[in-house]
């Protein structure tokens, strides 16, 4: 299989880091990136340091951040061909105590990070007439839960997985793939210690690992035929729930 060069936002850490050595592993290149540049230099070398693997740090709601990122790839490896917008924030706040700058925190970090680093991949991506943008969404767009207040973190994904389906449509004939992954509830350090007690949300009665989530990027970059979906990878969460 043909090398690749894989974009990965929010990469320092989770599921961010598992995507990227899934696809060091497998002998693609990697740029990865994070808004801490501390972080990041720690996840470099956690990573192995290789020369297949290239760091840009900066925070993806801006949209130079993206430019830079395409940019780097394409002068250390030649081409930009899969991006993985992984960089994302979630939290809970009760909707009648949510503020602007509450509000804008998700929609900055969640959407226009995705939305404006697509933007700086597209145009590479028509030129090399080719490549893959996957989105990391989450199935509770289509799920609610009473008592999990998440209003502000669950709009900013919302439309994110809009955005990929008509992002599909623009570019599904200039052999432009995107779709976006939905992961349920993942042990990564955004939820510390309290993964576990997530479980039952689950069909499977487990929380997901982050390379569960990695795998499937995998897929969904190699494989050809696949585009304006939304995956769950969820254990079942977005289709049901068990009776205990």
């Amino acid at each position: 299989m043909k090398t690749q060069t894989i974009l990965v936002t929010g990469a320092s850490s989770g599921i961010g880091k598992a995507i990227a050595k899934y696809f060091l592993d497998r002998g693609d290149n990697v740029v990865i990136n994070s808004a801490s540049a501390e972080k990041l230099e720690k996840a470099y070398f956690e990573l192995g340091a290789g020369a297949n693997l290239l760091t840009v740090a900066g925070d993806v709601s801006k949209p130079e951040t993206g430019k830079k990122l395409v940019a780097a790839a394409v002068e250390r490896f030649g081409s930009a061909d899969v991006l993985v917008n992984n960089a994302g924030i979630f939290g809970v706040r009760p909707f009648t105590e949510v503020d602007e700058a509450y509000l804008d925190g998700f929609l900055n970090t969640n959407f226009k990070g995705t939305y404006f680093t697509t933007q700086a991949a597209i145009p590479q991506m028509l030129e090399q007439k080719g490549g893959v943008v996957i989105n990391i969404g989450t199935p509770l767009v289509n799920k609610s839960i009473g008592g999990m207040p998440a209003t502000a973190a669950l709009s900013s994904k919302a439309a994110i997985h809009t955005l990929t389906i008509q992002l599909a449509a623009e570019f599904g004939k200039k052999n432009i793939r995107v779709n976006t992954v939905a992961p349920g509830v993942v042990r990564t350090p955004m939820h510390g210690d309290t993964s576990d007690q997530m479980a039952g949300l689950h069909l499977v009665n487990r929380v997901g690992e982050s390379d569960d989530i990695a795998e499937m990027v995998y897929t969904v970059a190699k494989s050809n035929f696949i585009n304006g979906a939304i995956i769950n990878v969820d254990g079942g969460l977005g289709a049901g729930y068990n009776l205990n």
